[in-house]
């Protein structure tokens, strides 16, 4: 069986998006070796990531690689084509050493190429994918190979993130004042506000004697440091699903700072409100402009003659628009699809 169709069995086997980058990875690993990885799920919008699973040598640099990831233009996963792939000897003419990345981190590791894809469509920037390789440097072939993959890949991952937004039994716990966490300008943690600790153990299991960061933390703040020295325009902000159909915001702000320099790095992080929760969802299930539009007034109260009066269409076309909505969500009545858009039970 020929590598593409071995991608496309495993996007059509129905996995979450872990398991689905796990299963490609594998699947990729059979025809195109390499030995170490970082495939990241980004928002959509802000292409700034969130979810990483990664193999890397450099585990114990993690902070400083993905600084060093956000400050590095070349091959950045906001510049690259979709369904494309390129490499770093390709990019830098064999001059490595134009990658900060790989010059101040990689190179100490003996990588010698990296190859990177971008998975992207026309609903937004849903994930980045950097493959490491010590000995060689990836082929032309090889590069096709993920552009493939990339195309095959991008819309089953964007669509399997659909269950995330299905709302779970067990309840969240109260954000009773501001989660925030501050970083160093290497992303080291340097404080906390007092129940962030507590909050963030409720949600995310983590040895006692490790502190609970979230990645998206490292990376929006990686975005910051991006965003201040012109590599990249999008906001430092990431839309970051946690468990149980939770899904937390977080944004990375500079403080101010008195002499020498400047201040430190502040990330907060709480629940995605409804409307930022409802723009994500509908390019999640794939929403036209005007599906999103019906849906967004669907969630602010508005019944069918409402919808009608709001788009400018009759009430027989907002029903097909409805039948459409539901058809792509998976929901069978306006109860259920307003609970997975808003995360209201």
């Amino acid at each position: 069986m020929a590598a593409l169709d071995r991608f496309e069995r495993v996007c059509g086997l129905g996995l979450d998006d872990r398991a689905l980058r796990t299963a490609l990875l594998a699947e990729l690993r059979r025809t195109v070796p390499f030995d170490a990885y970082a495939w990241l799920l980004t928002d959509p919008e802000t292409c700034v990531g969130g979810a990483p699973l990664a193999e890397v040598p450099a585990l114990a640099e993690l902070p400083a690689l993905i600084r060093l990831k956000y400050l590095t233009p070349t091959n950045r996963w906001t510049s690259l084509a979709s369904n494309t792939a390129a490499t770093l000897v390709q990019a830098t003419g064999g001059h490595r050493a134009a990658s900060r990345l790989w010059d101040e981190l990689l190179a100490g590791y003996g990588i010698d190429d990296v190859v990177s894809t971008v998975f992207r469509d026309q609903f937004g920037c849903w994930g980045f994918l950097d493959l490491w390789r010590a000995g060689a440097p990836f082929t032309a072939a090889e590069r096709d190979l993920l552009a493939d993959l990339s195309v095959v890949a991008t819309p089953v991952l964007r669509r399997c993130l659909a269950p995330t937004f299905t709302v779970g039994q067990r309840d969240h716990p109260p954000q009773a004042e501001p989660v925030v966490l501050l970083l160093s300008d290497d992303l080291q943690l340097l404080d906390q506000t007092p129940r962030t600790d507590a909050y963030l153990r409720s949600l995310l299991p983590t040895e006692a004697d490790r502190v609970p960061v979230p990645a998206g933390a490292y990376n929006v703040a990686g975005q910051l440091l991006a965003c201040e020295h012109g590599v990249d325009t999008h906001p430092p902000s990431a839309r970051v699903h946690l468990r149980d159909g939770l899904w937390v915001t977080l944004r990375a702000a500079r403080l101010l700072g008195g002499s020498p320099g400047p201040g430190s790095i502040a990330v907060s992080i709480e629940p995605t409100p409804p409307a930022e929760r409802t723009a994500l969802y509908a390019r999640v299930i794939g929403l036209s402009d005007r599906e999103a539009e019906l849906l967004g007034h669907l969630v602010a109260g508005s019944d069918t003659r409402e919808l009608a009066r709001r788009l400018f269409v009759s009430e027989h076309t907002v029903q097909d628009h409805l039948k459409s909505v539901f058809a792509k969500a998976g929901a069978r009545s306006r109860r259920v699809l307003i609970a997975q858009a808003t995360g209201a039970r």
